[in-house]
């Protein structure tokens, strides 16, 4: 592929990404994303603000000593003393940029500022002149840019240029422009700035009206060729073009691009996690290509079409961006077929009047639950087959008492087949405490907690999750105790696990049989 088909991934997650922040990042955090983000073959790495403060001086630079590969790049103002902790902090980089920026709109320069354009442009002249003096890898950002007057971003982009410019960014700070108008603001730029080939466009669009990723798509089309993005579109207020649904365009519609990143897109879900989990920002269910539904399917239409042929409801592999397969949500709109096609792939085929009855059952299971799981269809399926023994756990009494600040103790007694059993542990909190109760010899490990307080009935409603053999296993209770409520959820947990024991151990005996 030719180079100038080539689209440059500059990844601020770092640094605008962190501004979204509630907290700042710690230096050891901030350098475990950089090293996840340089694994997916980013261009550009955009990791702090040395100017801001010391600890992002000293991120920047343990950064910049331990990354290889990405171009390692740092923000400063078109001010001396940016640039110079610039440059400071990326001395030990293989590779580093330092990337300044001035406000260029009316806006910003007299609200602001308090300057005109000319202060403005001599003010980028000069510390790109210093800038000079640490690399050649020069990013000049016109902040604003969408609300800056067409002739004025030409005057500082060709002085700026001239100056030492090798890259220049137009940053939609606000998120106001629409495609169409940055197409054609970007139009104009290149064939009025005489000196624009001499650069390489780039673009920073954030989120603020939902058109990120459209804009920066677009600006494509208008010639530009570096995308300033974050993982998970993370960033100030609304967020940033998000680097996984850019990529992803590029390679879903390469007839309409003939576009191509460097990305390495099979590290995209795991990247989003490590991201979502360090900075403590969730990824929402429906997010475009690493929301837990993007592809997940309910609607019994759209399983029947995705069995049949994934492309008929997804444009791309989940492969393709590291999610290991599709998933097929239960509910009272799934269909038939995609029941029998569950059964069938669990080793649990059903003839048709089999399927008949399973799916009628199930049916009356989606209306009370909301959601049906893998292991409550295969104990529709067993219960089929095989009178299933009902071992139940039932809880006849609970304490829980805080041993001390750091500590809490829980007491259950439970019925378990007209035998009562107690049960005591201690642990620093009550997750810890339910699996240390050895109840069973499965090894229980509890990896999320909902809890949600229904003020109607006052009731809190938990819901635990755990893996088993690989597959996840859900719990739920209600009390008006909230311990209680995680408790019973527990206790939903190991009645579900006795249910499975009971199916393997049937499925043993049919084997030596």
């Amino acid at each position: 592929m030719k180079s100038n088909n080539r689209v440059r991934i500059f990844d601020t997650t770092l640094r605008d990404g962190e501004q979204a922040l509630r907290r700042s990042l710690s230096k050891d955090e901030k350098l475990q994303l950089a090293k996840a983000i340089a694994k997916l073959n980013v261009d550009v790495m955009e990791v702090g603000f040395p100017a801001s403060s010391p600890g992002d001086f000293a991120s920047v630079e343990l950064i910049a000593k331990e990354i290889q590969g990405p171009t390692i790049c740092a923000l400063a103002r078109a001010v001396p003393e940016d640039v110079i902790a610039c440059g400071e902090a990326l001395k030990p980089a293989q590779h580093k940029r330092i990337h300044i920026f001035i406000a260029t709109s009316p806006i910003h320069l007299e609200k602001k500022l308090n300057i005109n354009l000319q202060a403005a442009t001599d003010k980028a002249v000069e510390a790109i002149s210093i800038a000079k003096e640490y690399t050649d890898d020069i990013e000049f950002g016109c902040e604003d840019a969408t609300r800056t007057p067409p002739e004025d971003l030409c005057y500082i982009i060709e002085k700026a240029i001239a100056a030492g410019a090798t890259t220049v960014n137009l940053a939609d700070t606000v998120g106001y422009t629409t495609p169409k108008e940055f197409h054609q603001l970007l139009s104009h730029i290149k064939a009025n700035v005489s000196n624009i080939d001499q650069a390489i466009l780039s673009v920073h669009c954030h989120n603020d009206l939902g058109l990120a990723v459209a804009n920066s798509a677009e600006s494509l089309l208008a010639g530009v060729r570096q995308i300033e993005c974050t993982v998970n579109g993370i960033g100030e207020r609304a967020g940033n073009c998000a680097l996984e649904e850019i990529t992803m365009l590029l390679s879903a519609r390469k007839d309409l691009f003939g576009l191509y990143s460097n990305i390495k897109t099979e590290l995209i879900k795991p990247t989003s996690e490590l991201v979502s989990s360090v900075a403590r920002m969730p990824v929402q269910l429906n997010k475009a290509v690493v929301g837990g539904n993007a592809f997940a399917h309910s609607s019994g239409i759209h399983q029947d079409g995705v069995i049949k042929s994934s492309i008929t409801y997804e444009i791309f592999h989940p492969e393709q961006v590291g999610i290991s397969k599709n998933e097929l949500y239960f509910t009272a709109r799934s269909g038939r077929k995609a029941i029998a096609h569950f059964l069938t792939q669990t080793g649990c085929p059903c003839e048709d009047q089999e399927i008949n009855n399973i799916y009628n059952q199930f049916l009356q299971l989606a209306d009370k639950k909301g959601q049906v799981y893998w292991y409550d269809l295969t104990s529709l399926y067993y219960k089929n087959k095989v009178n299933l023994c009902d071992k139940r756990y039932s809880l006849v009494s609970a304490i829980t008492k805080c041993a001390s600040e750091r500590a809490i103790s829980v007491n259950l007694v439970l019925q378990n087949n007209q035998k009562l059993q107690s049960f005591e542990s201690d642990s620093t909190n009550l997750i810890e405490a339910l699996q240390n109760l050895k109840i069973t010899n499965e090894a229980i490990i509890i990896r999320d907690l909902s809890l949600e307080f229904a003020p109607e009935n006052f009731i809190y409603n938990a819901k635990l999750s755990i893996t088993l053999n690989n597959k996840p296993i859900y719990g739920e209770g209600s009390d008006e105790d909230p311990n209680i409520a995680i408790i019973k959820s527990y206790i939903s947990i190991l009645n579900i696990i006795n249910m499975l024991n009971q199916i393997r151990e049937h499925q043993h005996s049919l084997q030596s049989a």
